[in-house]
């Protein structure tokens, strides 16, 4: 279960060169429990690769990370934080409670057990079931229910509602608008306005 201590993020004059292009520089940003960052702009504008540089996976061509005022690799950063990518990261040869028991294997437990998240992400009862037999959608919320049987404080989600009919995106709106209520904070991008209340969102648009 998350505690409801404070934690910060802050981006300190970032920058970021792909291919000798500048995607961004000097972007700066912080963040506290409770609270959600979402990137906006048009494709290859640098989002994805400003989560990537969030998530360890590059490092930025200038500028700092501080998580609760210490840089990452001096902090619980990465012990602290879960990323979903645009790719669902689960194993298809696996069925749905094998994929769930090798994440929680690989964390420390979170605020529901397996057969609750599940039952939060609308796939109670597929347990047994093979992931390459699921829907786009249920692999999606598969994905996502990981994030609620590990504890994390921040969730890093790469579009998140890909694949999602209307039911879909409600339901992740309402498990994001919890976590934050439970002092969690979330950085994404997405193409999909969010509809969250009583959550305050900063939004930072890299066009």
């Amino acid at each position: 279960m998350q505690t409801k201590s404070t934690h910060s993020l802050e981006g300190k004059s970032l920058s970021c060169i792909r291919d000798d292009r500048v995607l961004f520089e000097k972007l700066a940003f912080e963040l506290v429990s409770g609270q959600i960052l979402l990137l906006e702009g048009k494709n290859g504008s640098g989002k994805t690769s400003l989560l990537r540089i969030l998530c360890g996976f590059r490092e930025p061509d200038a500028g700092d990370i501080l998580w609760c005022g210490d840089a990452v690799k001096d902090s619980q950063f990465y012990a602290q934080m879960a990323y979903v990518g645009h790719l669902d990261g689960i194993k298809k040869e696996l069925t749905v409670l094998e994929n769930l028991k090798m994440s929680l294997a690989l964390s420390s437990p979170g605020q529901y057990s397996i057969h609750e998240a599940l039952a939060k992400v609308h796939l109670a009862g597929y347990d047994d079931v093979l992931v390459q037999a699921l829907s786009a959608g249920q692999k999606r919320r598969l994905s996502l229910a990981r994030l609620l049987i590990t504890e994390n404080v921040l969730w890093v989600l790469d579009e998140p509602f890909t694949s999602l009919d209307k039911q879909g995106i409600a339901l992740i709106e309402t498990l994001m608008t919890e976590h934050c209520a439970n002092g969690g904070m979330i950085v994404l991008t997405s193409h999909h306005d969010i509809a969250l209340h009583d959550v305050d969102v900063q939004r930072i648009n890299l066009s």
